[in-house]
Formats: C-alpha cells, structure tokens, sequence
C-alpha cells in the first residue's frame, strides 16, 4: 500500500485502500459538497485551501506535492469525490451515486479527524512519469506527526496519489464501484475476528480480577477491557454478544453483521472455557446468530 497514513481498517488501509480516506460531515452537508463533482478532471484543485501549507518547498501548480495538498485540503473540506479522484482509487467512485458514497461515510470519519489542521510538504522528487512527495501526517500507530513518502505517477496531464498496488488497483478497474462494497465487508469481517480475540483476553482479565468469574460486555468495557465500540455496530458493523453460563464460570460470545450482505456476510461463533485455547467458527448464515448447532 503506498497511502500515506493508515486509514480503516475500513477505509476504506484500502482498508488497505480506504485508510487514507476520511470523513466527518453530517449527512447534509456531504450531499451538497459531493453534487455535480462527477466530472472533476482530477487536477489538482485551485481553490483556496482550509489546510494551511507549511511547506519547506516551493509548490507549483499541478506539481506531485500540489495534487498531495490538494487532496488533504479535499479530505478536510470534506469533498470524498474530489479527493478519492486524485488518487487510483478512482475507478471505485466514479459509478457511485452521492447516496451510495454516504454509506461509507462511518468508515471515512476515522481518518479524517486525523488530517493534520496545517499541512507540512517536506520535499518532492520526480523522476519521468513518477514521483514521491514527503509529509509530514499521523504515524499508524499514534497520531504523532512523522514524515512518510506518497508515491505518484503522471496519468496524461495530471499527477495521481497511488493509495494501492498495482494487484488492488487492478481489482478496482475490474470490480468498479462494487470494490468498496466488497472492502468493505471483507474488512469487518477481519475485524470481527480481531474483535473476538480481544474480547477473549478481556475475558482472561477480567477472570483474573474477579476470583475467577467472567463477566458480560458492559461489564468488560467499564472495566477498560474492551473499547466501547463493540457495544455499538455504528463503527464495526457486526453486533457483539457474550452469554455467560450460570456460575459465570464459562462463556460464549457471537458477532453478526448487523446489516447482512452490506456490513459483512459471515457470523461467527467463540466458545471458552477458561482453560483451553478460545475456538472462533464463522459460517454464511444468511446474516443469524451463529451457535453451537450451527457449526
């Protein structure tokens, strides 16, 4: 992935190549800056920008680190189109119907809180069609600022930000608008697992604090075991639920996409005695809680 910073999980590193995307405007507002941008050329943006450049070069117009500040001024002005269509991520828009890109905004919103409010272009080199611009943006792990490398490449007139590799950009032009819908539930139903696996060693935790009892959700989130997220499908897309046995002595736990076919397809099913090694099995299942019978 060449993105500068990572972005979603969903956002769409994307997802993988939605992690450099981002959003944060109200359903409204996105309606209206979103309209008639269908036909953007993809050339860096001449308006004036909401990012305010402290730059250490010279930035010329419709040079590779102009398209760079172009597209991070679009991501804070909150124009998805506009910037995705300065990146090879474009093909994954241009069927999409403003209505149809609102569905990801959840997923845009993450990243874009952390678009820097100035803006720092350390340097640009170019070398034919190709080239790589250095800014300063939010590390993945941190939101501590650190130079990282965007590459570029020339498409006709204009430079374009290289947000995948070459297999996923494939993808994109194959796939079309359907890639983000695809990203997207492949991306929750990763992280549903990842989910799972946290709530497992919360369990293991929350075990070793209480004289050996487990304990229910809320009960693991107030205990700052588990972020609050997994109370909500707003942000994951998957519906999280831990039964507990009458002893609290063993428990399950089950994640279900909370909108089947769009937020993510499998159910999963985990299974824990405290003493042996959790067991994740997920299964198609028509968007229903998947259980013990049902493996």
């Amino acid at each position: 992935m060449y993105c500068g910073f990572s972005m979603p999980n969903f956002l769409l590193c994307a997802a993988t190549s939605l992690a450099i995307l981002c959003g944060g405007c109200n359903a409204e507002a996105s309606r209206s800056e979103n309209t008639n941008v269908g036909n953007s050329s993809g050339v860096a943006s001449k308006e004036v920008s909401t990012v305010a450049p402290a730059s250490a070069i010279e930035i010329k117009p419709g040079s590779p680190a102009d398209t760079v500040r172009a597209f991070y001024t679009k991501l804070r002005e909150k124009k998805f189109r506009e910037a995705i269509f300065l990146t090879n991520l474009r093909p994954a828009v241009e069927g999409l119907t403003d209505a149809e890109l609102k569905e990801f905004q959840v997923d845009f919103e993450v990243i874009a809180s952390k678009v820097p409010e100035v803006l720092t272009i350390n340097g640009e080199i170019v070398s034919g069609d190709k080239a790589t611009v250095t800014a300063s943006l939010p590390s993945e792990k941190s939101d501590a600022l650190e130079a990282q490398s965007l590459d570029l490449r020339k498409d006709g007139e204009v430079w374009v930000i290289l947000t995948v590799d070459e297999m996923a950009e494939a993808r994109i032009k194959k796939e079309g608008k359907n890639y983000f819908y695809a990203l997207k539930v492949e991306t929750h139903e990763d992280e549903a697992r990842d989910m799972l696996d946290r709530i497992a060693r919360a369990q293991l935790a929350y075990s070793a604090m209480n004289g050996g009892a487990f304990g229910e959700i809320n009960q693991l989130v107030a205990a700052e075991l588990l972020p609050e997220d997994v109370k909500t499908s707003t942000s994951t897309g998957y519906n999280y639920f831990v039964t507990l046995a009458g002893d609290k002595q063993v428990w399950t736990a089950q994640a279900t996409p909370a909108k089947y076919g769009t937020s993510g397809k499998l159910s999963f099913f985990l299974t824990s005695d405290g003493k042996s090694t959790p067991r994740i099995s997920s299964k198609d299942n028509g968007g229903k809680p998947l259980d013990k019978s049902d493996k």
